[in-house]
């Protein structure tokens, strides 16, 4: 286990609107509110044609090939989230939702593109003093979470 401390900074209230792709808008909005790192929940609607990361084919295998499920309908979903800036100070959403219609339910990562259906509700809570980041790991090349 690896560690760092930070303090809580903002909070933010956020509507998204129909059709915005969270994790875009996300980011976006931490670049124009100077945001570095932060704490995400996440409710609304995602709409169908939205896609989500669910896992690898393979469980350890050295080659890791993510596995994407397209919603085919609009769905409820709740989810939870960081956001921690990049080497170059990019921020980086990492969000998994929990997307229900009927009696079906499906988890996954919103990185791949979930699109808003009508709205969903964000609350952002700021991580300040937090040396915390996102940094590209081999030999996957994905940019894990360096505390």
């Amino acid at each position: 286990m690896k560690f760092s401390q930070a303090k809580q900074g903002r909070v933010f209230v956020i509507r998204l609107e129909d059709g915005d792709m969270v994790h875009e808008t996300i980011e976006r909005f931490a670049v124009e509110q100077g945001i570095q790192a932060a704490a995400l929940i996440i409710i609304g609607g995602a709409d169908g044609g939205s896609k989500l990361v669910v896992g690898p084919e393979e469980g350890r295998g050295a080659t890791i090939v993510p596995m994407t499920y397209p919603l085919d309908e609009a769905h409820e979903v709740a989810g939870t989230g960081t956001l921690f800036c990049d080497e170059a100070d990019k921020p980086l959403l990492h969000m998994h939702m929990a997307c229900g219609r009927k009696s079906d339910t499906i988890t996954g990562c919103v990185r791949e593109g979930v699109k808003v259906w009508h709205i969903m509700e964000v609350i952002l809570f700021e991580l300040v003093d937090c040396s915390a980041r996102r940094v590209s790991q081999p030999p996957m090349g994905w940019k894990f979470l360096r505390p």
